[in-house]
């Protein structure tokens, strides 16, 4: 009895009110949310080893990071920032923190992208001078002050593959006379599915008028990464591999140039700051 008069129910419902697709074909379609004027947006991640263009910066002991990035959509111009705890031992006497300023212009073209800009490596705090900062060793020339750097990049991308190259213009790291060192980055970033994803990397760095045949003075080298990043519920989980052929041995005979003290005077300790090592690293963009 009752299956009756809820079968009688729903016919005359059907027959008093039109369908459901009827009244969704009768809508106009809804317009499509228009893009954003710009982003604003922040990140945060922990590594075991701050590596810079292969060379670690924390004298092999973990670094925080974080930092944020706006960007205009329609013009493609970006601005941001990004700061790390670093060592001072890796060539920032009196310092401790790595503030970055970039800006530039990106803009993409299906597969292909193009990225245009410069960056400000800032370290407060430092104080170089004869007694804790090297001389060059081809020219005797020599420092005193705040060690900084500036480059100029251009970026070009196709897919999931990236090249980019950095110009100094000004003298590297404040190292004497090291004016139009550059960096070559090719990068590759694949995704797997399911949040797994694989990068690897390989960069060759050239550093000006500094090399004088010692190992102590080689600066050039070629760096290399692979790993295998893993996204849970929007935090990055990361293992890669570090390695570089630059010279860092501590061999007090035949010391190399990435071989740093854990200070930038009086150090107590020294390690090999190119050698390979396995990088572990969580992060989240917000």
């Amino acid at each position: 009895m009752r299956k009756t008069i809820l079968a009688a129910s729903l016919a005359s419902a059907a027959l008093a009110v039109p369908s459901l697709a009827a009244a969704q074909a009768a809508a106009p379609a809804a317009a499509p949310a228009p893009a954003p004027e710009y982003t604003f947006t922040g990140n945060l991640g922990l590594v075991t080893d701050y590596r810079f263009r292969g060379i670690s910066q924390t004298f092999k002991e973990p670094a925080i990071q974080g930092g944020f990035d706006f960007s205009h959509t329609a013009s493609g111009i970006y601005l941001g920032n990004w700061d790390s705890n670093v060592n001072s031992g890796a060539g920032f006497p009196g310092g401790s923190i790595e503030m970055d300023f970039y800006g530039g212009w990106k803009h993409s073209w299906d597969d292909f992208g193009l990225d245009l800009g410069g960056i400000y490596y800032y370290y407060p705090g430092t104080d170089a001078n004869t007694t804790n900062f090297p001389a060059n060793p081809k020219n005797g020339k020599t420092h005193s002050g705040r060690v900084d750097n500036g480059e100029l990049y251009i970026a070009g991308s196709w897919k999931w593959l990236s090249l980019k190259y950095s110009h100094a213009v000004t003298d590297y790291f404040s190292l004497p006379d090291t004016k139009g060192s550059n960096y070559i980055d090719l990068s590759g970033t694949y995704d797997l599915g399911g949040g797994w994803g694989i990068v690897g990397h390989v960069g060759w760095f050239n550093l000006k008028n500094w090399h004088n045949n010692t190992d102590a003075t080689k600066g050039d080298y070629t760096d290399w990464k692979l790993g295998v990043t893993k996204d849970v519920s929007g935090w990055i989980l990361g293992a890669s591999y570090v390695d570089t052929n630059a010279k860092g041995s501590c061999n007090t005979a035949n010391p190399g140039f990435y071989c740093f003290g854990n200070s930038a005077s009086g150090a107590s300790k020294f390690k090999d700051a190119s050698s390979g090592t396995l990088i572990l690293s969580v992060s989240k963009s917000f």
